[in-house]
């Protein structure tokens, strides 16, 4: 299972390599909040596997911090941006 796990992180790491290279270059604030849930969700895929490979359930309440920093990060940016396009018009 080890084995398992290692491919998981390389594929995962490579991810999420590409996606932080599109939250710097953007280049639309929405580019970036998109890559940054992108993000959010590689590491919960990645702790999702590690608990299913090693048959625990310990990082259950880290998951669901790491998606609520999600959807209200989106809902942030989503106002931000509805706000700025309202003053705009």
């Amino acid at each position: 299972m080890n084995v398992l796990l290692m491919v998981i992180m390389v594929v995962f790491g490579v991810a999420a390599i590409l996606t932080v290279v599109r939250i710097v270059r953007g280049p639309s604030i929405l580019d970036r909040a998109v890559a940054s849930d992108v993000l959010l969700t590689e590491v919960m895929c990645v702790l999702g596997a590690e608990m299913a490979i090693n048959g625990h359930t310990r990082s259950i309440p880290i998951l669901l911090i790491i998606a609520a920093v999600g959807v209200f990060g989106s809902i942030s940016v989503a106002r931000f941006v509805a706000r700025r396009d309202n003053t705009t018009s």
